[in-house]
C-alpha cells in the first residue's frame, strides 16, 4: 500500500504542475505537448501506473481506483481541450475553459486521489 500512497502523492504534484503549463500555453499560444498526446490518460507516469493496477483485482476493482481512473481520463481530456484552443490562438475560450471545466476536473481528481491515499 505504501507504493500506492507514494505514487498518488507524486501524481498530485505532477498534475498540479499542469496548471502552470496550460497557463503558459494560453499566454503564448504554444505548447511542447501536442493536445492529442496530452489527451491520452495512459501516457503520463501516473496513467501508466494506473493501467498496471487494472490487473490487480484487489486494487483495480476498488471504488477509489475506479473513481481516480475515470477522473484522470477527464482531467487529460480537459487539459487537451485547453491546449487545442490555446494553440489555435483562442486565448479567451482557453482561459474560460481553464477556469471552469479544467479547474473542476483538476480539483475533483486531486480530491479523489487524496481520499484514496488516506484510505
Amino acid at each position: 500500500m505504501s507504493d500506492v500512497k507514494d505514487q498518488i502523492a507524486k501524481a498530485i504534484g505532477t498534475h498540479g504542475m499542469w496548471k502552470a503549463r496550460l497557463q503558459g500555453a494560453v499566454s503564448s499560444g504554444k505548447s511542447e505537448n501536442p493536445p492529442e498526446v496530452v489527451e491520452k490518460d495512459d501516457q503520463c507516469e501516473f496513467g501508466k501506473w494506473l493501467a498496471t493496477l487494472a490487473m490487480d483485482p484487489t486494487v483495480g476493482q476498488s471504488q477509489h481506483y475506479v473513481e481516480v481512473r475515470a477522473l484522470h481520463a477527464k482531467f487529460h481530456g480537459c487539459a487537451a481541450k485547453v491546449l487545442r484552443l490555446a494553440v489555435k490562438g483562442d486565448r479567451a475560450s482557453a482561459g474560460t475553459l481553464m477556469d471552469g471545466e479544467y479547474a473542476d476536473a483538476s480539483a475533483a481528481l486531486t480530491s479523489a486521489m487524496m481520499r484514496w491515499r488516506a484510505a
